[in-house]
């Protein structure tokens, strides 16, 4: 019995299928299947049951899982101990949602890429609940997304928040200055998509304003949205440094609201079972680089 070997049962075992925890090890399937086939020879005994459509963890595997990851844990602490800080290394698979990628995501790259050299981080851009998910899949190894992590499981600290406001198109009911009743009877409310944390937003002023929607136009680019009011197709928000330029360029105007649109608090997310340098060290890369005010080279 190896590490590797342990290792490989502990993310095929966790992952949600044997594809992305070979993907997570850097291994071909054929590899992975390999290790896990030596370490059940070992033990003598079956870890999967491999007889339906999808391979599932025996009475035996099930046991195995916590002591594989106790083991793992002690061998990862034993080489914090002696090993030389040279940096991170290998890959780191973030996910982070459009606004992040609009705005310093860039950022965040190029810090990792200087305090990292050898660290390769690849990016996905998605809305909140698939990257929730991907995290507990093992598709990713951390995530920046709105709010707080329900689930036990995920880790969550929060590195920063995002402002918006309420906007229209400049040339939209001259007269009106502060979202109203009548603005959302007489035009579609444009939106992000419902996984999107600002959904959630908006749901919650909504409800604390007593204002009900009787139309939703439901995009799932930010650009588009800030086109589309522009354009007056409808009213929306937008962050607020967005919203700032482009009603400086004349193109849209901004609202005031009773309640203000409240903060979007934002966490850093991991699963709490993987203790790799890698995680705490792209924390306090984020914490560095997160900023939503930064400019959209698009708009």
């Amino acid at each position: 019995m190896t590490l590797k070997q342990l290792e490989a049962f502990y993310w095929a075992a966790t992952c949600a299928s044997f594809a992305i925890a070979a993907e997570r090890l850097h291994l071909s399937i054929s590899s992975l299947s390999k290790r896990i086939n030596e370490l059940e020879q070992s033990l003598g005994v079956g870890l999967f049951d491999r007889s339906g459509h999808k391979a599932e963890l025996s009475e035996a595997g099930r046991r195995l899982v916590p002591r594989a990851w106790n083991l793992l844990q002690e061998a990862e602490a034993v080489r914090r101990c002696v090993a030389v800080d040279t940096g991170l290394a290998g890959r780191c698979r973030i996910g982070v949602g459009e606004l992040t990628a609009l705005t310093w995501l860039p950022r965040l790259l190029k810090l990792a890429r200087k305090e990292h050299p050898d660290l390769v981080v690849e990016p996905m851009v998605e809305v909140g609940a698939a990257l929730e998910h991907g995290l507990e899949s093992g598709q990713l190894d951390c995530a920046v997304i709105a709010g707080r992590s329900p689930r036990p499981d995920i880790c969550s600290e929060r590195i920063g928040e995002a402002r918006f406001s309420w906007v229209i198109a400049s040339d939209t009911e001259p007269g009106a200055n502060a979202m109203s009743d009548r603005l959302l009877d007489a035009y579609p409310l444009i939106t992000l998509a419902l996984g999107a944390g600002t959904t959630r937003l908006l749901d919650d002023w909504l409800n604390d304003s007593g204002l009900d929607v009787r139309q939703r136009l439901i995009c799932n680019n930010w650009g588009a949205i800030a086109g589309l009011v522009s354009e007056g197709v409808g009213v929306g928000m937008l962050p607020a440094a967005w919203a700032a330029e482009l009603a400086r360029r004349g193109r849209i105007r901004v609202l005031k609201s009773s309640p203000a649109l409240g903060p979007l608090p934002y966490s850093f997310r991991w699963r709490r079972d993987d203790t790799r340098p890698v995680v705490p060290g792209m924390l306090a890369i984020a914490r560095q680089a997160i900023d939503f005010s930064a400019r959209n080279r698009l708009l």
